[in-house]
């Protein structure tokens, strides 16, 4: 039995900060919130820390704990990237990596919810549900909180935290040896939080991101000259990103794009550094049935489909390689003043073949997740 308390105790130092054994408390949390993460009441977590719980209940919390630990264990891997995926046609098989942390933690629950995994597994919800399930279970809480903060509160992240959306879509003409291919970005939903591990000044974020995006075919096969200035300007003209490809009758689409971004933001004193990389993305081709109703001519869905397969395989890569954006200016020179509804807008550059194209992304903060003030120590 002491052997099973001492491993109890060791895997919850790993979660809650060093142990005070004499007053039986953790650094971090008091143990009525360690017991509400963790999904026990009060007095089945005071007979766990207090070396009254049976050897089955030690043995059940240490397997609780250990899959807590895999969970922050497997979003630390997805810091440094996971092999890219295969593309399948006409099915979606979203983010992997995402998956499967996220088919763990519904294990997690299954086990102090509800009767039993399988039910769990019928739940497991789609797409950017997955990043929202892993950002706001009450098992895992990667945010830094206001205890967390040193006592000064100088530690610019902590109010960037929480959940950021696309201000406004944008688009870009794909440059490729076909005119007619265009790339919408529709949505995208980020979960931010401060990087502890890389820094202890409160200057790193890291952004957890899902993206929808679409690729849209022009029937008349304008050539790229036409959406971009000329002499050699990588802008784009407003008329085209003011362009609804769905209220167009020359513009059918083809496939969505389901992309899973890592981004990581450097906060100065007066702008944000942007940089990120791609995890993992998916390919949903609209069906042969659909897109010949669109085109009415067998031979143009399979030479579109033939394109689609080729930029599928190989120009997507070039939004897999590091994205390029200027400085992004601070929501507020005061980082205390941060509120939900400020943005950080961001001037990027995506390079396809060796053309380099303009456009902005902004992000808007729509759930902070801290959204008092922290009070210095007098």
């Amino acid at each position: 039995m002491e052997l099973l308390y001492k491993d109890f105790i060791s895997k919850l130092k790993k979660l809650f900060g060093k142990y005070d054994s004499e007053i039986h408390r953790f650094e971090k949390s008091s143990n009525s919130d360690i017991s509400r993460e963790l999904g026990y009441s009060d007095a089945q977590f005071s007979r766990l820390i207090n070396k009254t719980a049976t050897e089955g209940e030690y043995q059940r919390a240490i397997q609780n704990l250990d899959r807590i630990l895999t969970i922050q264990n497997l979003e630390s891997e997805l810091k440094t990237g996971v092999k890219k995926t295969d593309w399948v046609r006409n099915k979606v098989w979203i983010f992997i990596a995402t998956a499967l942390l996220v088919l763990i933690l519904l294990a997690l629950m299954g086990i102090i919810n509800i009767s039993s995994i399988e039910e769990s597994l019928e739940k497991i919800p789609k797409r950017d549900e997955m990043l929202r399930w892993t950002f706001e279970t009450s098992f895992v809480s990667p945010y830094v909180k206001l205890d967390d903060l040193p006592e000064d509160c100088n530690y610019p992240c902590y109010k960037y935290q929480g959940k950021w959306k696309l201000k406004e879509n944008y688009k870009i003409p794909f440059f490729i040896e076909k005119n007619g291919f265009h790339y919408l970005a529709k949505e995208a939903s980020m979960y931010a939080k401060c990087t502890e591990s890389e820094s202890r000044n409160g200057n790193t974020l890291e952004g957890y991101e899902y993206q929808m995006h679409e690729i849209w075919y022009d029937k008349r096969e304008l050539p790229i000259d036409s959406f971009i200035h000329e002499n050699g300007s990588t802008e784009i003209k407003d008329f085209y990103q003011g362009l609804d490809f769905s209220k167009n009758p020359n513009f059918v689409k083809l496939a969505t794009v389901h992309t899973f971004f890592r981004n990581e933001f450097v906060i100065d004193s007066a702008v944000v550094i942007r940089s990120g990389k791609v995890i993992g993305r998916d390919l949903e081709i609209r069906s042969r049935v659909q897109l010949l109703g669109d085109f009415n001519d067998e031979s143009k869905v399979r030479s579109v489909l033939n394109e689609l397969n080729r930029i599928a395989t190989g120009r997507l890569e070039d939004f897999s390689r590091p994205i390029a954006c200027q400085d992004a200016p601070v929501p507020h020179f005061d980082f205390h003043q941060i509120k939900d509804n400020d943005e950080m807008s961001f001037d990027c550059e995506l390079t396809t073949s060796r053309v380099p194209l303009g456009y902005n992304k902004t992000y808007l903060l729509v759930d902070q997740y801290i959204k008092n003030s922290c009070r210095p120590n007098p």
